[in-house]
């Protein structure tokens, strides 16, 4: 029976681990049979990606929640401009100017617009804030027996399974009225910073063989507070650290409705399943390396051109490996430099801005200005690059994930949860969606599919 057993063990092992020969020509079968001639999505007049030639975005629904500008109209035509992105109708900028300049953190204000679509009083915030704390709790034994069972060093699908099972804890989990999708809500933005902190945790003992701590968060601090509180063994950060790692959750809330993950939930949403499961449908969606992946590919780019060029404070020896990149010669051979270009905005994305007036601050306090310095030397030098090996004349600039990657490293952030802290603001946006399309959507959706299939005849198993 022994032996039974840990032969099962080892064929699991395998079947989680290996790629074998025949699982190798099989997918050359799946390959030869599933490609799809580029051209006949031009002949059939399909957007590829539902995006059209020109890479807009095909409209697929409306909202209240956000909106984005990236042109204005000029005789007829469209002509780029400096990005804007408001909040149910209020400019980014102004919303993180109010919250900075008062001294206040913006996380739990910012989430109060984007669920109720008002800015909220002074009664109304703290009233919300009260809300939030009560809700930043887990099932008893959860952490140890959900959380801390078979970690992984992939912290997004930890979120995933831990929302999953929270879903078993729920005695109206199917129930899709609003007040319950509300409270459900709630609660996931309250614990999403515990869940990815605490998976974290418990990859980085079990999986590396450090210290366990398991901080409980506290009632009076902020979300950002409690996500440096809760990561670090001291427990300690300074105020700045707080204050920039707060924008940056207010920045990455929400960014309308066309993005990848915040369309999965609306189509999730549609087909009237329960909130766990819309929510582990986007967190998938949000994994990704093209979405939410996407500041962890700038900061291993940054590492790869410091160990690859001889003089980082060389213009000329930057703008090689640039081009480089762009001809598949450095880092992944993938020929994107990450963190540049957008595709909503062209002259300059707002999130950027905003976060790019912080980086130098933090900088000095973390004595990283040499590669600060290196960071701005790029993001001035990659759109001129682009333009010219690309022959990209739109314009090209510095996106969110630029900076972002950067900040979360001078914030002692490990690169495991840089994905996870897009998903801690992300979620609000999320539920603001979710529930935007229970209230206003009775139909699922369903986009249609153009068949290139060649018809085919059966044939008999024994003459094929």
């Amino acid at each position: 029976m022994k032996d039974f057993h840990e032969k099962g063990a080892r064929t699991m092992r395998k079947a989680l681990t290996e790629v074998s020969p025949e699982i190798k020509e099989l997918a050359e079968l799946c390959r030869s049979n599933s490609g799809i001639d580029p051209e006949l999505y031009k002949v059939h007049d399909v957007k590829r990606g539902l995006r059209d030639l020109n890479g807009n975005g095909v409209v697929a629904g409306l909202t209240k929640i956000s909106d984005i500008t990236s042109f204005r109209m000029e005789n007829g035509e469209k002509v780029p401009c400096d990005g804007v992105l408001r909040y149910r109708g209020i400019d980014i900028r102004e919303l993180c100017n109010g919250f900075l300049s008062a001294g206040r953190f913006g996380f739990e204000e910012v989430t109060y617009l984007l669920l109720f679509g008002n800015l909220p009083t002074e009664e109304q915030l703290e009233s919300f804030k009260r809300l939030l704390n009560a809700s930043r709790t887990l099932p008893t034994n959860f952490v140890r027996d959900v959380v801390m069972k078979a970690p992984s060093k992939d912290m997004m699908n930890t979120i995933s399974r831990c929302v999953l099972t929270l879903a078993c804890y729920d005695k109206k989990v199917d129930d899709i009225s609003i007040p319950n999708v509300l409270r459900q809500c709630i609660m996931l933005i309250s614990v999403f910073p515990m869940l990815a902190v605490y998976g974290y945790c418990a990859y980085n003992h079990y999986g590396r063989g450090k210290s366990l701590y398991i901080h409980n968060p506290s009632s009076k601090l902020s979300t950002a507070e409690n996500i440096l509180r809760m990561l670090r063994p001291d427990m300690k950060y300074t105020e700045l650290e707080a204050k920039i790692l707060d924008m940056a959750l207010v920045l990455h809330m929400e960014h309308g409705g066309g993005n990848n993950s915040t369309f999965t939930t609306h189509v999730v949403t549609s087909s009237g399943t329960d909130t766990y499961a819309a929510v582990a449908a986007a967190l998938g969606s949000l994994k990704g390396p093209k979405h939410g992946g996407a500041n962890i590919k700038v900061v291993e780019m940054f590492n790869d051109l410091k160990h690859s060029v001889a003089d980082t404070k060389d213009p000329a020896q930057v703008e090689e490996y640039l081009v480089k990149l762009l001809h598949k010669e450095a880092f992944d051979k993938k020929g994107l430099i990450y963190g540049m270009g957008h595709a909503v905005y062209s002259l300059s994305d707002p999130r950027s801005c905003l976060l790019k007036e912080y980086v130098e601050t933090l900088a000095k306090e973390k004595n990283k200005m040499a590669e600060y310095r290196l960071y701005k030397m790029v993001e001035e030098m990659a759109p001129k690059v682009i333009e010219r090996e690309r022959r990209i004349y739109k314009g090209v600039s510095a996106n969110v994930d630029f900076y972002s990657g950067f900040i979360y490293s001078m914030l002692d952030l490990p690169p495991e949860l840089f994905t996870p802290i897009f998903a801690m603001a992300r979620i609000v946006g999320w539920s603001a969606h979710r529930l935007e399309e229970l209230i206003n959507q009775d139909k699922i959706i369903r986009p249609a599919y153009k068949s290139v299939l060649k018809e085919g005849e059966y044939v008999e198993l024994e003459e094929r």
